[in-house]
């Protein structure tokens, strides 16, 4: 064994001498494990195969960096020495099977990611022993990925791409995906604040796409998931802080005829604006509470649609067609149909319509998305999250990519 592969397998071992109870041998995998440790699972030589396999293909799912424990198991492979050689594989699949279901390289972008993925279970070194113990060695990494279609058209495009940057983002997207619940839910909005989109999915199925306004740059929109439980037409806008210490505040004690033109009115010391042709929530908002105040909703002012990059608000999610988005969200209420919505809507009064059952919505961040058409669409990261997004070199590296 040269210097190279013996210090490789020197750290594996150290990182997982923990796992073994008592002195090497036989006794080793006959350990009775900890509370919160499985025992360490013999592996079979067809087994030790299909990790190798699955560690020298992970450079095709963006996750190259594990190609560095391949010498480390391929030495203890050609050594003969079978505990010594459970205990590499096993700590070598644990830490392929963790960089499959959270990613490799881009833990910085994660700040401010606020989308927490539910635990995998079981934990990765119980779900690494159960299959090899089970022989679903195989099974086990296939099913650790994301199964959602946009994950998988990322990964194709990423398989193909060659331009250090391109592959760059997309493993930076890739790793989004990761961090990402895979069960997201029957139903449920995805909004993209990079695409300036919102789409409703069924399961895996796309259902309709909207047009939105994000956050300016200095008041970015959030990241976070939270549930849509109903739809308020007419809507008060409850004027944040923030916002009424910058203009409304002024408007209502220097102009208080003009604050009133505009519905703006202080009650029991809230700023508040009336429902109306001018309210900044438009006709309609969605019932979603979270800790950023942050809602979709509709706007008066439409003509911001045209632009490409709408990047305007002060970090709520503007919505084009917002009356359409409140029909196909009460679509299991026949009574709600379109036409009734815009009845309800021309009486000006306020009312607040429940869902039948609550629908997540996740307010994300993804510069690079599937088209539909077999390509990719790349967009402009506005609020610079994708930077120090790295991409991997030929040696399973990370790399700060170029940008």
């Amino acid at each position: 064994m040269n210097g190279i592969f013996r210090s490789r397998l020197l750290l594996i071992l150290g990182a997982t001498c923990c796992l073994v109870t008592g002195t090497p041998g036989a006794a080793a995998r006959e350990a009775r494990p900890s509370s919160s440790r499985p025992v360490v699972p013999h592996w079979s030589r067809p087994q030790i195969e299909q990790l190798l396999h699955w560690m020298k293909s992970a450079e095709a799912d963006a996750l190259a960096t594990v190609a560095a424990d391949i010498p480390a198991v391929e030495a203890a492979l050609a050594s003969g020495t079978e505990n010594q050689l459970d205990v590499v594989a096993s700590a070598a699949a644990t830490r392929l099977l963790e960089v499959h279901r959270q990613g490799c390289c881009n833990a910085a972008l994660r700040t401010g990611w606020h989308i927490a993925a539910e635990p995998l279970q079981p934990a990765a070194e119980a779900a690494v022993a159960a299959a090899v113990a089970s022989d679903g060695v195989d099974a086990l990494f296939r099913s650790a990925r994301p199964v959602h279609p946009y994950y998988n058209s990322l990964l194709q495009a990423y398989m193909r791409e060659r331009d250090p940057a391109r592959r760059a983002t997309l493993a930076a997207n890739l790793d989004r995906w990761r961090w990402m619940p895979r069960n997201l839910g029957s139903q449920y909005i995805l909004v993209n604040t990079a695409a300036f989109e919102a789409t409703l999915w069924k399961g895996e199925q796309m259902i309709d796409r909207w047009a939105v306004i994000v956050g300016k740059t200095r008041s970015p929109t959030p990241v976070f998931r939270t549930n849509i439980t109903g739809v308020t037409f007419n809507p008060w806008w409850e004027i944040p802080r923030s916002i009424a210490a910058e203009s409304v505040a002024k408007l209502i004690g220097r102009h208080p005829a003009e604050a009133a033109a505009k519905g703006y009115v202080l009650q029991a010391g809230r700023y508040r604006q009336r429902p109306g042709p001018g309210n900044a929530l438009g006709r309609m908002k969605l019932v979603m509470p979270n800790p950023y105040n942050v809602y979709l909703h509709d706007t008066p002012t439409q003509a911001l649609f045209a632009q490409d990059v709408r990047a305007f608000s002060h970090g709520c999610v503007r919505v084009g067609d917002a009356l359409g988005l409140a029909t196909a969200l009460l679509a299991e209420r026949p009574e709600w149909s379109r036409a009734q919505v815009d009845a309800v809507v021309a009486s000006g009064q306020t009312v607040t319509v429940a869902l039948k059952a609550a629908i997540p919505v996740y307010v994300s961040y993804f510069t690079a998305e599937p088209d539909g058409a077999g390509s990719v669409r790349y967009f402009k990261d506005v609020y610079g999250r994708d930077r120090g997004a790295t991409a991997l070199n030929g040696e399973g590296r990370c790399g700060i990519a170029s940008k």
